[in-house]
């Protein structure tokens, strides 16, 4: 499949967005990285050496010994300023795009969506926190809603690890994702309304990369029983695990910078509306 051609499944809301932290702009005035956070929450509180800069390990110590509401409060001060969704979100967020994945912290993609007022949020939420849950539901306005409302919703943003807004849920530490990976090779987490919305679709994986282990399983079980063929935008050097995994999971790379894939869609949906604001004769 061509580039034009996943520009124009996006268009169509055929290729479900992907977004890992490096869709975010970098300076933000809070971590956009695994290893930026980990550091960040070290530096607030004293970690083991062999620790710094595991950011699942880092949390688990926090949550251990100072206990899991000192975590949630440090991640809540850590990203209290608002995102602002870059030229990316904003542009998803004019799609017709029934769902997307936003595999961070942050809120930039809700407040992007926000802007045009027809989405709902699911979150994934820690058993520590809700220990009878697996996701939480939230209207655009941020109060919690029902999952069946989540049918009627043109875009759902579907957030796995949780996000500082509305309500701080995080799934973060050592023990939330054990919680989860006990229960996700059968899909128990995943949202009902997401497993329905991602059949023959497609993924599109931007601002990821799939360096540790926790990154494969999330996008491998995320995507499963969806269209057989997927894409990442990931320019530069692939790690033999990287490699490994886009093949295994037929996930064909789109090798440019994210801006550079970015200019390409600006330009396809901007050439797509002028051909349909041809007059008809």
């Amino acid at each position: 499949m061509s580039l034009a051609e996943v520009i124009s499944g996006l268009k169509a809301g055929k290729i479900v967005p992907y977004l890992g932290p490096g869709a975010l702009d970098p300076d933000q005035g809070f971590p956009t990285s695994a290893e930026q956070l980990a550091k960040e929450l070290g530096a607030r509180v004293a970690v083991p050496h062999r620790l710094r800069g595991h950011l699942s390990a880092t949390a688990q110590y926090i949550e251990s010994f100072k206990h899991r509401k000192t975590l949630v409060k440090l991640l809540g001060e850590i990203f209290k300023n608002p995102a602002d969704p870059g030229e990316l979100h904003r542009l998803l967020a004019q799609l017709p795009t029934p769902l997307i994945v936003d595999a961070w912290y942050s809120d930039a993609m809700a407040r992007a969506l926000l802007a045009h007022n027809r989405f709902g949020l699911v979150q994934g939420v820690s058993r520590a926190d809700c220990p009878s849950e697996w996701v939480r539901y939230y209207h655009a306005d941020g109060t919690q809603a029902e999952p069946e409302e989540a049918q009627s919703w043109p875009t759902l943003l579907y957030q796995p690890l949780g996000a500082v807004a509305p309500a701080g849920n995080f799934v973060i530490s050592d023990s939330d994702f054990v919680e989860i990976l006990t229960e996700i090779d059968i899909q128990t987490p995943i949202p009902e309304r997401v497993k329905e919305l991602r059949c023959g679709r497609q993924f599109l994986f931007l601002g990821c990369r799939f360096t540790t282990q926790l990154d494969r399983i999330f996008a491998r079980q995320i995507a499963k029983r969806s269209a057989g063929r997927h894409f990442a935008v990931i320019a530069g050097e692939l790690t033999r695990n990287e490699a490994r995994f886009l093949e295994e999971q037929h996930i064909a790379r789109i090798e440019l910078e994210l801006g550079e894939f970015l200019a390409q869609l600006k330009e396809g949906i901007k050439a797509s509306q002028e051909v349909y604001a041809l007059p008809v004769e």
